[in-house]
């Protein structure tokens, strides 16, 4: 039995297939308009995430991976970094624009 309405793999731990199994999980739930389903869902992303950096990435916390956001973050705020539609970097890159 699952909670979940979609069909969704199974991933393995420490792969990038439970990080993708996870967020499936998360999308479904949004779906389903389950708001506590979806925060336990996140929390799985981040386990997911934090086996994948242990295991491909030895040494790497979920520490380190917060610094780098935190960066990514200030550089936004400072105008340094901007952000691009997702959608037209997708096409330019698929056209050879990028």
């Amino acid at each position: 039995m699952s909670y979940h309405i979609a069909k969704i793999p199974c991933g393995e731990f420490g792969e990038i297939s439970k990080i993708e199994e996870e967020l499936c999980e998360l999308v479904d739930s949004i779906d389903q308009g389950n708001k506590i389903m979806a925060l336990c869902e996140l929390a799985d992303l981040i386990g997911a995430i934090e086996g994948y950096a242990a295991k491909h990435h030895s040494g790497i916390t979920l520490v380190d991976l917060i610094v780098m956001k935190d960066a990514t973050k200030k550089a936004f705020e400072t105008g340094t970094r901007t952000s691009r539609n997702a959608f037209e970097t997708r096409n330019s890159k698929a056209l050879g624009l990028s």
